[in-house]
């Protein structure tokens, strides 16, 4: 009985600890399942960064706003940091700088997806 509690707990951190790590929410929006942060907003990428590197910064980050990472975030997994040209960290997912979109005024929203053909949900999965 012994050993079944200490691996159901093991289980329970495991899980926990997993969970926990995870900075974004899968939501379905339309028929696509994409990552929105805890507001339910969507998250994008943008086709012009390099892998680690956010090149959205002045008037591009007013429009798409950086999915900031808070100081005690631990990258982990698909789930990285990036420094920005300011400072700031933002959360990445495989690489992939995230963003919100000002066009997007409430949850569920992805007006986003495909603007200039440079700008795309980011999609779970």
């Amino acid at each position: 009985m012994k050993i079944v509690a200490s691996a159901l707990t093991a289980l329970f951190l495991g899980v926990a600890a997993a969970h926990a790590a995870e900075p974004a929410q899968v939501k379905t929006v339309g028929s696509e399942q994409v990552y929105t942060d805890s507001h339910g907003m969507t998250l994008y990428t943008f086709d012009k960064d390099a892998a680690g590197k956010s090149n959205c910064d002045g008037d591009c980050a007013a429009k798409w706003p950086p999915f900031q990472a808070n100081a005690s975030a631990k990258a982990e997994g698909n789930w990285t940091l990036v420094k920005r040209s300011d400072g700031a960290m933002m959360w990445a997912f495989k690489g992939k700088p995230l963003y919100t979109y000002a066009g997007d005024k409430k949850a569920g929203e992805m007006s986003g997806d495909g603007v200039g053909g440079n700008w795309h949900a980011a999609k779970a999965g």
